[in-house]
């Protein structure tokens, strides 16, 4: 197995470099910061599966952002929101949730301004990230945006990794495979 592994989005083909993340366990290294022409060709197709009405784009710090502000010009609402990793002196009243990913040693935390919370209270709001994996990540959102009293009406991702194809309750792009060692000591795809 080379040590990248190639992904297509739309026209679209980036090499993705393999990094260990366990010493039995690799993913393909997706960063989407910096990628303005991906980010917006991802946005683009991904705007294309929304067939319903939200009033809000929903992302976790830091990956999603260019991809919530592409998607939030593809279908004309000019805010959106991020949930941030860290409680900042300038938020009011703020929401925290603890959360695990594949790619984080230590679990992180998400936090939601009081601001934004009344923002998207009752309000339906769709949720926008670069890779979903496991699902950590995720969960913490949902969670916080259901203490928000929001209403998830969509779930949208540029990867879907590993098991994560499987799941019937997101819109992604394209998969991503994860790698395990082989029996030569290579790494190769494991799902």
């Amino acid at each position: 197995m080379s040590e990248s592994y190639q992904i297509s989005i739309a026209k679209l083909k980036r090499d993705l470099p393999i990094v260990p993340i366990k010493s039995d366990l690799a993913i393909a290294s997706f960063v989407l910061l910096g990628d303005a022409e991906l980010a917006h060709v991802a946005a683009v197709e991904l705007s294309k599966a929304i067939d319903f009405e939200f009033d809000y784009i929903v992302t976790p710090e830091t990956k999603g952002i260019p991809l919530a502000q592409e998607m939030s010009r593809q279908t004309g609402n000019s805010h959106y929101i991020v949930i941030r990793k860290n409680v900042k002196s300038y938020m009011t009243s703020p929401l925290v949730v603890k959360s695990s990913a594949i790619t984080t040693a230590t679990p992180q935390t998400l936090v939601l301004d009081g601001k934004d919370a009344k923002i998207i209270h009752n309000k339906k709001v769709l949720v926008v990230d670069d890779v979903i994996s496991t699902g950590g990540s995720l969960k913490a959102v949902e969670k916080i945006l259901f203490q928000a009293g929001a209403h998830i009406v969509g779930k949208f991702a540029i990867l879907a990794e590993g098991q994560a194809e499987q799941r019937d309750d997101i819109t992604f792009l394209a998969t991503l495979s994860l790698f395990k060692l082989d029996g030569d000591g290579h790494w190769a795809v494991s799902n």
